[in-house]
C-alpha cells in the first residue's frame, strides 16, 4: 500500500508549540483523507525545532467508485422537472432511470455512479488546504509576497514542502501542489550548523535516516531518550545524581535537533540560596538542569546544558557562555533572597491592602483574614492547634510580596515556608504555608499535618465559597479560577487523609464567615435595617452593576438603599442556598475522581439520591461497597429483581395517579411468599440499618443479599395484579417495601443495569 511523506521545513517552531502542532498536523491530514474515503493503516507525526514531519502509511492507492441512487420527480410530473432531474444525474433519458413503488406515488430513481479519483491527485487538493488554515496560536507573514492578499501565515517562515506518495517498492511521486509559492517536492534540509546541504528524500524511512545522517534527531522522544541518558551518564562519572525535571526535558527536547550534553560549573558560595531558588533561576533562564551530590541529597555547584551543536573546543565555548549567564542570575537571586530575610512575613500583609484578589470578592487582606478565621474553625474538625492553623493561615500568601516569588512564581508556599523556619515559626505552620496549595494536580501529594490540612481546606473551601456567592461558576470547559481543581483537591484531602468533614454543615458556616450580614425584620417579616462587615461585598456584588463601597459604613448604606434586592435572598436562607449549590458541585467532582479511578457514576448517584449524603469520605466507602456487591451474583439479581419491582409500581402508581405508600396488611397475605418476603424485609431493614448506622457497609450489603431468595420467589410465584383490588393494593405496597428496604443502602433505581 502506498505511504505518504509530508514535511514542512521552516524556521524555528517555538517547542511549547511542537507537540500539539504535531498532532494537529496528524489529525488534519488523517481526518481529510477518511473523509474523501482514503483509509489508511497507520499515522505518526513528529517535530523538530525546524521541521513538522508526518508519515501515512496503507492509504489506498485511488479512493472507492460511488453508487448512489438519486430519487427524482413523480411519474407524469411537468417537463421542466423531468429535464433538471436528467440533467443533474447525467441520464439521456427517463428510460435509463429505475421506477420506485411508494404509497404517495411511483418515483424516478437515477443510479449515480462517481469513479474514485487517484489518491496522490486528492492529496493534492487537500494538503494545500491544511497548510493554510493550519491552527497555529501565533502566526507572521513575510518577505515580499506578504502584503498580497491570500499570503500564507505561519508560525516562522516556511522555506520548504517535502511531500511525496508511492508504494514502499517503487519510486514515489511528489505530490503537485504549491503554497505561496513554494513548490512541494522530495528536497530537505540537515542540521543548520552541521550539515545545512540539501537532501533528497523518497519515502519516510529513507527520510529518518538520512536527517540522521545529516544530524537531525526526527523523533522527539528519542530526543528525550538520548538526553535523559547522556546527562545521567555525565553526572554519574563526575560523582554526581541528575535532578530529573520532566517539564524542561519535553521544553529542551523542543529547542534541540542534535542534543549534545555537557556540563558547567558555578561559584560554591551561590549554594547558601535555597536549592530551590538555585534550580529555579537555572532551569528558567537557561534550560539546564542541576545536580546533587547522591550521599547527602544537597545541590551540588554543577549544572547539565543542553547544546544543539558538536563543537570543535569540545563545547568549551559554550560552556563558558552559560557559565557566564549563571553566575549573573544566581547573583540576582542571591540579592533577592538576602533582600526578603530582612522584613518578617507578618510585616508585609499591610500591603494586602492595596491589592485586590477580585474585584466582585475583595482584597488579598479580606482574603487572609478570612482564610485565617476558616482555618481556626476548621482545625476544630481535622483535630489540629487552632492558634497553629490561624497563625499559617495568617502568613500563608505573605511570600507572594517576595522580589523571589516575584521572580519565580512557581516557588510560592516554597519560600514562604523557608522564610518562615527563618523567623522561627513553629515547624507545622511552616510546613503549612507550603502544603496549603497542594493538592495542585492529580499526581500532586496532599498535606498529611493537620495544621496544613485544616489551612489548605480553609483556602480552597473559601475561594470556592467566595466565587459562589458571587455566582461566578465554571461553565462548560471554562475555569478561569481553577474552581473544579480546588474542588477536586478538597475531596482528595478529605479521602486521602481519611477526613470526617459535614459540608452540609461546613459550607454554610465557611459562607456565614464570608458574608456577614444582619436583616433587622418587623413582625410581617419586611426588613427595617441592615448591618453589614466588610465581607458583605460579596453578597453586595452579585449584582454586577454595583460600585465597589469604599468601608463598612459605605456598605450597610448601600444596602440599605437596595434592601428590596437583597432580603428575598436572605428570607430563603441565602447560605443554606449557595451550601446546596456547592454541595452539588461537590458531588459532580466526586463522580469525576471515581470515574478515573474506575468507579461507576451511576452508583455515586445512587448514594446520593439517598438525600443528606454530605460526608465523601463515607459516600466514597459507601459506592466501593456497593460497587463489589453489585459484582456478586447475589448483587446482581437483587438489583434484578428491585428494578423489577420499581417498574411495576412506576406502572401503576401512573395508572392509578396514587403512591402505594404505607405498611401491607399482614391479613391480606394468602401465600407464603407473601409472608416469607415481608418477612424478610422487616428483617434485613432492621440489620441493614443497624450496619449502615455503624457504617459497616460491607455488613450492610451483606444483609441486602438475604433478600434475594424471597424476591425471586416472590415474583415466580405471586400475581402482583390480582383480580381482588384489596390484594392487589396490599401486594403494590408489599413492592414499595422492596424498594424502601434497599434504599437503607442506595437507590438501586439510579443503578444502570
Amino acid at each position: 500500500m502506498p505511504e505518504l511523506l509530508l514535511e514542512l521545513f521552516s524556521e524555528e517552531i517555538p517547542a511549547r508549540m511542537q507537540a500539539k502542532a504535531a498532532d494537529d498536523l496528524r489529525r488534519m491530514v488523517t481526518d481529510k483523507l477518511v473523509a474523501e474515503g482514503l483509509v489508511y493503516e497507520g499515522a505518526k507525526a513528529f517535530a523538530t525545532p525546524r521541521r513538522l514531519a508526518l508519515t501515512v502509511h496503507g492509504i489506498p492507492a485511488r479512493q472507492p467508485d460511488l453508487k448512489t441512487e438519486r430519487r427524482g420527480p413523480k411519474m407524469g410530473a411537468p417537463d421542466a422537472a423531468v429535464q433538471g432531474f436528467l440533467k443533474a444525474t447525467g441520464l439521456n433519458s427517463l428510460d435509463e432511470a429505475k421506477i420506485q413503488r411508494d404509497p404517495k406515488g411511483d418515483f424516478y430513481i437515477a443510479l449515480v455512479e462517481k469513479p474514485g479519483r487517484a489518491a496522490i491527485d486528492v492529496l493534492a487538493e487537500i494538503l494545500p488546504v491544511i497548510i493554510r488554515t493550519f491552527p497555529w496560536p501565533k502566526s507572521m507573514r513575510w518577505g515580499a509576497r506578504s502584503g498580497k492578499p491570500g499570503s500564507l501565515n505561519w508560525v516562522r517562515p516556511l522555506h520548504a514542502i517535502t511531500a511525496t506518495f508511492g508504494l514502499e517498492t517503487e519510486e514515489p511521486d511528489v505530490v503537485p501542489f504549491s503554497v505561496d509559492g513554494i513548490e512541494a517536492g522530495q528536497t530537505t534540509y540537515g542540521h543548520r550548523f552541521m550539515a545545512p546541504s540539501a537532501i533528497s528524500v523518497r519515502r519516510f524511512e529513507d527520510y529518518e535516516a538520512k536527517l540522521l545522517d545529516a544530524k537531525v534527531v526526527l523523533d522527539p522522544e528519542r530526543r528525550k531518550d538520548a538526553i535523559l541518558t547522556d546527562a545521567k551518564q555525565l553526572a554519574f562519572a563526575q560523582g554526581f545524581e541528575l535532578v530529573e525535571d520532566q517539564n524542561l526535558l519535553d521544553e529542551v527536547a523542543g529547542l534541540v535537533e542534535w542534543p549534545v550534553v555537557l556540563m558547567g560549573t558555578f561559584e560554591p558560595e551561590f549554594l547558601a540560596t535555597p536549592a530551590e531558588v538555585i534550580r529555579a533561576t537555572i532551569r528558567n533562564n537557561q534550560k539546564c538542569f542541576v545536580v546533587r551530590d547522591p550521599k547527602t541529597g544537597k545541590l551540588a555547584n554543577k549544572f547539565i546544558l543542553i547544546a544543539n551543536i558538536e563543537a570543535t573546543d569540545g563545547g568549551a565555548t559554550i560552556i563558558a557562555g552559560n557559565e557566564r549567564v549563571i553566575r549573573a542570575r544566581l547573583s540576582d537571586a542571591k540579592f533577592f533572597y538576602e533582600t526578603d530575610l530582612k522584613i518578617k512575613l507578618e510585616d508585609r500583609l499591610p500591603k494586602f491592602e492595596q491589592i485586590v484578589f477580585h474585584e466582585r470578592i475583595g482584597t488579598q487582606a479580606a482574603r487572609v483574614e478570612s482564610n485565617t478565621a476558616s482555618a481556626g474553625y476548621l482545625s476544630e474538625i481535622v483535630k489540629a492547634n487552632p492558634q497553629q492553623s490561624q497563625r499559617a493561615a495568617r502568613l500563608s500568601k505573605a511570600d507572594l510580596l517576595t522580589e523571589v516569588v516575584g521572580e519565580f512564581p512557581e516557588v510560592q508556599g516554597l519560600m514562604g515556608r523557608r522564610y518562615a523556619e527563618h523567623q522561627g515559626e513553629d515547624e507545622a505552620v511552616a510546613s503549612a504555608i507550603e502544603d496549603h496549595y497542594k493538592p495542585q494536580g492529580p499526581k500532586d501529594s496532599i498535606p498529611t499535618n493537620p495544621v496544613s490540612i485544616a489551612v489548605a481546606l480553609a483556602d480552597k473551601l473559601n475561594m470556592l465559597a467566595s466565587f459562589w456567592i458571587i455566582g461566578e461558576t465554571p461553565t462548560g470547559s471554562k475555569d478561569p479560577y481553577g474552581l473544579r481543581r480546588a474542588a477536586l483537591g478538597v475531596i482528595r484531602i478529605i479521602i486521602d487523609a481519611g477526613i470526617r468533614l459535614p459540608l452540609k454543615a461546613v459550607l454554610p458556616e465557611i459562607i456565614e464567615r464570608l458574608v456577614k450580614i444582619e436583616a433587622v425584620l418587623d413582625p410581617a417579616g419586611n426588613a427595617t435595617d441592615v448591618s453589614a462587615t466588610l465581607g458583605g461585598q460579596l453578597l453586595y456584588h452579585r449584582h454586577k452593576e454595583a460600585k465597589r463601597p469604599k468601608n463598612d459604613e459605605e456598605l450597610a448604606s448601600l444596602l440599605r438603599e437596595r434592601m428590596a434586592d437583597f432580603l428575598p435572598e436572605l428570607k430563603v436562607g441565602f447560605s443554606a442556598r449557595i451550601a446546596d449549590e456547592l454541595l452539588l458541585f461537590f458531588a459532580d467532582r466526586l463522580k469525576v475522581q471515581l470515574r478515573e479511578q474506575g468507579a461507576r457514576h451511576d452508583l455515586v448517584d445512587a448514594v446520593f439520591a439517598l438525600g443528606g449524603q454530605d460526608d465523601l469520605l463515607m459516600i466514597v466507602r459507601r459506592v466501593e461497597a456497593l460497587g463489589k456487591f453489585l459484582e456478586s451474583d447475589d448483587g446482581k439479581n437483587l438489583l434484578a429483581g428491585t428494578k423489577r419491582a420499581s417498574n411495576i409500581l412506576s406502572i401503576e402508581e401512573k395508572k392509578d395517579k396514587r403512591t402505594f405508600d404505607g405498611a401491607p396488611d399482614a391479613a391480606l397475605y394468602s401465600l407464603g411468599e407473601e409472608k416469607a418476603l415481608a418477612k424478610a424485609i422487616g428483617e434485613v431493614q432492621a440489620e441493614a440499618s443497624a450496619a449502615v448506622a455503624k457504617e459497616d457497609f460491607a455488613a450492610a450489603m451483606s444483609a441486602m443479599a438475604k433478600l434475594r431468595p424471597p424476591v425471586d420467589a416472590f415474583f415466580d410465584k405471586v400475581r402482583v395484579n390480582d383480580d381482588d383490588p384489596k390484594v392487589r393494593e396490599n401486594r403494590l405496597k408489599l413492592l414499595n417495601e422492596i424498594r424502601s428496604a434497599t434504599r437503607a443502602v442506595a437507590d438501586f433505581s439510579k443503578i444502570q443495569d
